[in-house]
């Protein structure tokens, strides 16, 4: 049985998913991905624990795929950092494949262990080709997390209105009346 995931924000695309195993919580910093139980609750988050296993191999390699990924969010066209995310990219490719049901594309890895990592960077891909403008980090000082805005006008600020949202205009407000 897998534990329930703890973090405060989830169904994100896979690959900011991954970056928000890293989260604040009341001022201090947690980690989803300290051990093994951990990133089995970040496979099943994501229908990927029948397929790639929870050990030692796979979390280094998924952990190395996290770094690399917000080192290209934190540092959009960076070429270093972009460099690392294509280095997690070379342990896997995407082999085109027919079956009963018509064409079809398969992911296939030198070492299963890359599986997850190279998974989540691959994804973030398709983020970069829709809307690269739209991968966001809360606004809110004190918050880690990240998000995809698919707000229709493209202006979300908050990983949550009702958490980082709300702090912000209450801080505002506490402003405000402290001046009056």
């Amino acid at each position: 049985m897998t534990a329930i995931d703890p973090r405060p924000l989830t169904g994100e695309p896979l690959s900011l998913d991954l970056l928000n195993t890293r989260w604040v919580e009341e001022g201090v910093r947690r980690d989803l991905l300290t051990g093994v139980e951990g990133l089995a609750v970040w496979l099943a988050a994501h229908g990927l624990e029948g397929r790639f296993a929870a050990d030692a191999t796979t979390l280094r390699h998924t952990l190395a795929a996290r770094d690399a990924l917000a080192a290209l969010v934190d540092r959009p066209g960076d070429p270093d950092a972009a460099a690392r995310v294509d280095a997690v990219l070379g342990h896997g490719r995407i082999r085109a494949t027919l079956t009963a049901e018509g064409p079809s594309e398969e992911a296939e890895f030198a070492d299963p262990a890359w599986g997850p990592g190279w998974t989540a960077a691959r994804a973030h891909l398709d983020l970069l080709r829709t809307a690269p403008d739209r991968i966001r980090a809360c606004a809110h000082e004190a918050c880690i997390l990240h998000f995809f805005d698919t707000s229709r006008n493209g202006t979300r600020r908050w990983c949550s209105m009702a958490v980082c949202g709300n702090r912000a205009k209450a801080s505002r407000h506490y402003a405000r009346a402290k001046e009056a």
